[in-house]
């Protein structure tokens, strides 16, 4: 044997990153590695924190400092040996960027070949590939020159320049234009000085106020509604206008350019609530009538390759575009067709063939995305590369997990080794290895259970092995309707004019394959106005300074808790206030940027990363000091606030809702960076049961839940319902499926297969009729 091929084992000794207690495991070397384990048992800790971290780090310092200084820092996970490793490639969940110009063509490459594509044969020719790109403008520019002319001589010429692009003037490149309802925007019965602007930041006292009340346009005493013409024009759309306030030099603006400027330019989902509530109010996003929503100029448009243009293209359905590609027969631009046909072939190897190139990235679900970005990887020639994926099979129907399944093994065929973050029990199945951590969640976990093969984790005693093969059973009875959620005419994405009827006061499932239109319906279909709570995945927006407790409000009550029992004032309490370490401003730890070598985030020294300053910690309630209690898991929080001393009604009541949504092995102060998409889906349901809607829509609640986890949040779900309120989730796990009281069933495929409602019922008719793949997954799954 050679010596060379002896290396075949990833060793890891001593992982002690978040809360891995010196874990030891050896990992074959081009396998297909499974990560089981409960939420929260560590098992990203050891994947994403300690392998891909540090093999990250290796190649980063493979670069010239010059390069570095570029790059993130990252820091030595703390791990005592790491042995084996190769370059790692990471697929991980998070949604891909919802920047309103990213569409599935510009994320993947697919568009800019297109876009060569039509400036190389499209007839008439309008120019280079750039005319064709919605997101640059046409540019026309005319002026002097100064022409060198040797010996100190010069010259100067007129000269014209003009650049074409393909961007739709009217819309700019977005597809939309907006609409304002004026009414939402001010009291029309009153005048400036008695605050009649009703926009989020515009105070009559505030900056805005003292610009329109001195601009000198219109008299700020007079009511709105008795402007002229020409002075509501200027309060509304006025152009830029340099003004003088107090002696200041300042811009005057009208109101909706410096709106559109300031709230729309940004994605709707990314503004603050209040924010997000007014833009809802007040305007309204319609197809731009110029480009009918292609976002193209005329001129990109009209250029065609036999009778389809650019934007014809992008709107057809990726398997249809494929066959389209296919069919063209031009030799002079052959290369560049084969690698067009081989990246939208791999879309519909993967199960995306129903998306179309035009669809905005911010919409796509967090298994799609991740879908998405695993395209770059499947032609790719690198072996002996070390794959890691987060839950590949979050979001996709069972009949969707085979092919993902194949997709894994054939990646790791090629030579390569593969470690999946998985909990369905289809591919835990194909391992060649499992590691199996726990038993518990946070401090409760951190630990090896099992390692070996899937025979053997079915015979161990762990809690992955007790319920590998746990099935369920269809409820006996099913709860009667307290009424009806009518959706009628339902034309989003590919629903094809679908009329529903919703049950409400009890729970109801949707499910279909990945792309039948679920989320177009529950999301972009229910009226406005009925009283529906949405909880999806996207991420929660916080810094390393928020946690649980902040995010909740959980705060709020334990502050005025402490302040109460000590006789001085809340803000004491809170690390981001008067309370914080002067040394780390209560972050905890102290961030030392070391230009290109990597940055180091050291314990501070005086608070010893407990956030606080010394004085603070002296102030106790029920004998624990303020850092004690957020360095608490949520269960053991819950009793201390339940009874003694420490009795705390509001923040009981929260805990409990964070306990019942299987949280309650998060600590009360752990930033909610280090949260995964299924703990922060579960934060935000535990904020919103306490809201007074009626209905809530949750999209795949369990995704990055274990077997273990999924009967508890059943357990939820119920409880929910029994307390008067309607439950309707978008799901793929049978177990869920076999709970529900209504399945509503969209397909019969993807894309322009589906978009159609196949079947309503309850789960006994959908197993005893098998007319749809849906009920053929659900009949096998429970044994009939």
């Amino acid at each position: 044997m050679h010596a060379a091929d002896s290396h075949d084992l990833i060793r890891v000794l001593g992982a002690r990153v978040n809360n891995l207690k010196d874990v030891s495991v050896e990992l074959p070397k081009r396998r297909l590695t499974v990560f089981t384990g409960v939420s929260g048992s560590g098992k990203s800790s050891l994947v994403f924190g300690t392998i891909a971290a540090e093999s990250q780090r290796l190649i980063n310092e493979t670069y010239s400092a010059f390069v570095q200084g570029f790059m993130p820092t990252l820091a030595r996970p703390e791990v005592d040996v790491l042995e084996g490793l190769t370059t790692v490639l990471l697929v991980d969940q998070e949604r891909m960027g919802a920047n309103p110009r990213s569409t599935v063509g510009t994320a993947t490459d697919a568009s800019a070949m297109l876009r060569i594509l039509f400036s190389r044969l499209g007839q008439p020719h309008i120019g280079p590939p750039n005319a064709f790109s919605f997101n640059v403008p046409s540019v026309r520019a005319s002026g002097a020159i100064t022409v060198e002319r040797g010996a100190g001589k010069t010259r100067t010429e007129k000269a014209t320049f003009t650049r074409l692009g393909g961007m739709c003037p009217r819309c700019e490149g977005m597809g939309s234009v907006t609409d304002f309802d004026v009414s939402a925007l001010y009291d029309d019965s009153k005048s400036l000085n008695e605050g009649a602007l009703t926009i989020p930041g515009y105070s009559s006292d505030g900056w805005y106020g003292r610009i329109f009340r001195g601009c000198g346009f219109f008299d700020p005493d007079t009511p709105i509604r008795r402007y002229t013409k020409k002075e509501l024009h200027d309060l509304l759309y006025k152009e830029p206008t340099k003004i003088k306030v107090d002696g200041i030099n300042l811009t005057y603006e009208g109101l909706i350019p410096k709106i559109q400027k300031s709230f729309l330019s940004k994605d709707v989902d990314a503004l603050q609530p209040h924010i997000r509530a007014f833009v809802e109010r007040a305007v309204t996003f319609t197809v731009c009538p110029e480009c009918d929503g292609t976002r193209l100029s005329q001129a990109a448009r009209s250029s065609k390759i036999g009778k389809i243009n650019i934007a014809d293209a992008c709107a057809m359905q990726i398997s249809d575009l494929a066959g389209w590609v296919r069919g063209l027969d031009e030799p002079p631009v052959g290369p560049l067709l084969a690698a067009l046909g081989e990246t939208l072939d791999s879309f519909v190897e993967i199960g995306l063939g129903y998306l179309s190139l035009d669809r905005p990235t911010g919409t796509l679900s967090g298994g799609e995305a991740q879908r998405v970005k695993m395209i770059r990887h499947l032609g790719s020639a690198l072996t002996d590369v070390t794959y890691v994926f987060d839950e590949p099979t979050i979001g996709l129907h069972p009949h969707d997990v085979q092919r993902m399944n194949d997709l894994l093994l054939g990646l790791r065929d090629k030579g390569n080794t593969v470690l999946v973050v998985e909990h369905e029990p289809e591919t835990i199945a194909i391992a060649d290895h499992v590691v199996d951590l726990g038993p518990g969640a946070g401090t409760a976990g951190g630990t090896v259970c099992f390692e070996g093969t899937v025979k053997g984790l079915r015979a161990s005693g762990t809690l992955t092995g007790h319920h590998l093969d746990d099935r369920a059973a269809l409820k006996e009875t099913v709860r009667t309707p307290t009424g009806t959620l009518e959706i009628r005419g339902a034309t989003a994405h590919n629903l094809r004019d679908v009329d529903v009827d919703i049950p409400l006061g009890v729970l109801v499932v949707v499910t279909g394959v990945a792309g039948s239109g679920k989320s177009s319906l529950m999301q972009g279909s229910i009226p406005a106005g009925s009283g529906v709570v949405s909880i999806d995945q996207g991420a929660i927006r916080g810094s390393r300074r928020s946690n649980p407790a902040t995010y909740t409000g959980l705060l709020d009550p334990i502050r005025k808790a402490f302040a109460k029992a000590n006789g001085v004032k809340p803000a004491l309490f809170s690390a981001n206030s008067e309370g914080a370490c002067p040394n780390c401003n209560g972050a905890g730890v102290i961030y030392t940027d070391l230009a290109m070598m990597a940055g180091v985030a050291t314990t501070c020294e005086e608070c010893e990363g407990k956030r606080f300053q010394a004085s603070v910690l002296d102030y106790h309630l029920g004998g624990r000091d303020i850092s004690e209690v957020l360095a608490m898991p949520v269960t053991e929080a819950e009793e201390f606030f339940g009874a003694g001393e420490a009795r705390t009604p509001a923040a009981h009541k929260i805990l409990d809702r964070l306990a019942d949504v299987g949280l309650g092995y998060l600590s009360l102060g752990q930033p909610l960076t280090t949260l995964s998409g299924g703990e922060r889906q579960r934060l935000r349901l535990a904020t919103h049961m306490a809201e007074k809607g009626g209905v809530y829509v949750l999209d795949e609640p369990t995704s990055g839940l274990h077997l273990a986890d999924v009967e508890q949040l059943l357990g939820l779900l119920d409880r929910l319902v029994d307390s008067g309120k309607s439950v309707i989730v978008i799901e793929h796990h049978q177990a869920v499926m076999a709970h529900a009281d209504w399945i509503i069933d969209l397909g019969p495929g993807a894309g322009h297969d589906g978009g159609r409602v196949v079947f309503e019922g309850t789960p006994a008719d959908l197993v005893a009729a098998r007319s749809t793949l849906t009920g053929e997954h659900l009949a096998a799954y429970v044994g009939t």
